[in-house]
């Protein structure tokens, strides 16, 4: 063996020459390091904020204001052009408290103070800052998927402007208008284990207790308008339960009755009762934590290594009244966009008709608005290419699309159809009619059960460590007394015991849908 190497040949590294540890002994030497290490890191985040601060503070020279675009009147076609940011509240309150309770909402702040929307939203941060690990390895996240932040940014744009002012009107901290980056990554056609859906990621259940509706033709879970102005309802209930905003956030995520009982739990122990001290699981702490991870990049993307594309302080979108049933395609056409960006903005719909006895009005690019309706007066065809067929005796669905020139994959997508059993009579399906069809075909379909081609399945749940009632039920988006009366169970459980969970399939959730992403919010999926 070669004098001067240690056992298996391994070489001896030597310290560095100019090393302030060679000296000390090596794990003294990891300490000391790994100490100057963290003040460094504090060091940079107390600099971030310093930083940020002084990009919060007005510019002293006014910007150009923004031109909202003009209300439109076009009784005959559609009706009535409604731009981003109006409706109620104009005065910049909300339904909660009164304008000057500083202590519940987030300042008043001028729409046109700023001309990027990014430095608007920076204007209105009002959440607590926090320095934790979570937080850090939120920020690390997102640091090291810039390729996953480009594409969350760019799907945002079609949502934030209008997002920011819904909670600008409510006075709510901005911070509130990025949780949709943390929900589903602006993705509209998100759809989660749990049977979430949405940019806001509703379950079934609390969908429907805060109003939105869920059919055959249509799931507002994926209405931008509807689904919006359904989470900050929510969002600002859930402040008015508990007076503070991350306490709200981890009940947006964890549900209330779960915070109100941990809360509870801390008092009756003399412990203090808030978020940080209380019990939630790693998913909660992590969600509030990745929401402060975002408004910290957001605050200042250059001490981050991020550039951060500009977004327009200004309306994306323009509503139109719908007064006729009308394609899809055919809408997009008119537009003169294609079918994807129709559909980004309309993700709500589950058919390739706009039933208008389901959606009043639908979204358009706001430069759109003009071309869609003067297409629309000129148009003389018929705004529907798709007609009701009611099935006469039992039938496949491979001999019924065969009769109708449509592929048997696209007639089973468009009617839900799962399976390959024969159809039963009675049973309602849209079919092509070949040289359109009126109104008056496609309205019947109005009478038809919300969700006729709903088919029930049956999974089977096993009792694991840490299992309650109330979170299995929510992980499958039922009630626990539905758990009750499906399994004649109590709240006692055991594990390894099995539970059967009744399930529908919705028609706008189907499972085999290739938009229905699979998310885990537990952990971001840069992939999204």
């Amino acid at each position: 063996m070669m004098a001067g190497l240690p056992r298996h040949g391994a070489r001896r590294r030597a310290p560095m020459p100019h090393s302030p540890f060679r000296h000390l002994p090596l794990f003294r030497a990891r300490g000391v390091a790994a100490r100057l290490t963290a003040r460094m890191r504090k060091a940079r985040r107390a600099l971030a904020l310093v930083l940020s601060m002084i990009a919060m503070i007005p510019a002293a020279q006014a910007t150009d204001p923004v031109v909202q675009p003009p209300v439109r009147s076009e009784p005959a076609l559609h009706g009535i052009l409604r731009a981003q940011g109006t409706g109620p509240f104009e005065d910049g309150t909300g339904p909660f408290g009164d304008e000057g309770d500083e202590s519940v909402h987030a300042p008043a702040r001028s729409p046109d103070a700023a001309a990027d929307l990014w430095q608007r939203i920076r204007s209105g941060f009002a959440m607590t800052s926090v320095d934790s690990d979570e937080v850090r390895n939120g920020e690390d996240f997102y640091v090291s998927h810039p390729k996953y932040v480009q594409r969350i940014i760019e799907r945002s744009r079609r949502y934030l402007f209008h997002i920011v002012e819904e909670v600008e009107r409510r006075r709510m901290p901005t911070e509130i208008a990025l949780l949709p980056i943390i929900e589903s990554a602006f993705n509209p056609r998100a759809y989660s284990p749990s049977h979430a859906s949405g940019i806001w990621q509703f379950i079934p259940s609390t969908a429907k207790n805060h109003g939105l509706k869920q059919s055959w033709w249509r799931d507002e879970r994926r209405d931008i308008i509807a689904a919006t102005r359904a989470a900050l309802d929510y969002l600002q209930t859930l402040y008015g339960m508990f007076g503070d905003w991350e306490l709200a956030l981890a009940s947006y995520n964890w549900g209330e009755g779960a915070v109100a009982r941990s809360l509870t739990r801390n008092r009756d122990s003399g412990l203090p009762a808030d978020f940080r001290s209380i019990s939630l699981p790693p998913e909660t702490q992590n969600y509030v934590s990745r929401l402060i991870a975002i408004r910290n990049i957001i605050s200042n993307p250059a001490m981050f290594g991020i550039e951060l594309e500009s977004v327009p302080n200004h309306p994306y979108f323009g509503e139109v009244a719908a007064t006729r049933h009308m394609d899809v395609r055919l809408a997009a056409k008119l537009a003169s966009i294609s079918v994807d960006e129709f559909r980004a903005l309309n993700p709500a719909h589950n058919r390739p008709v706009i039933n208008v006895s389901e959606s009043r009005s639908v979204l358009l690019p706001i430069d759109k608005v003009d071309t869609f309706l003067e297409n629309l007066r000129n148009h003389e065809a018929a705004l529907v290419s798709w007609r009701l067929y009611r099935v006469e005796r039992p039938e496949h669905a491979e001999a019924i699309a065969a009769r109708h020139g449509i592929s048997t994959r696209r007639l089973k997508e468009v009617n839900d159809l799962y399976g390959n059993g024969a159809i039963p009579p009675g049973q309602l399906l849209l079919v092509p009619s070949g040289n359109g069809t009126d109104d008056g075909d496609i309205s019947m379909m109005n009478d038809r059960l919300a969700m006729p081609g709903t088919s029930e399945r049956t999974v089977v749940h096993t009792v694991a460590k840490g299992d309650a009632l109330s979170t299995i039920a929510r992980r499958y988006g039922v009630t626990v007394s539905q758990l009750r009366t499906w399994n004649r169970t109590t709240e006692r459980l055991r594990i390894g015991q099995t539970l059967r969970i009744k399930q529908s399939r919705f028609a706008g959730t189907p499972p085999v849908a290739a938009e229905a992403l699979r998310l885990h919010r537990s952990t971001p999926n840069p992939r999204m």
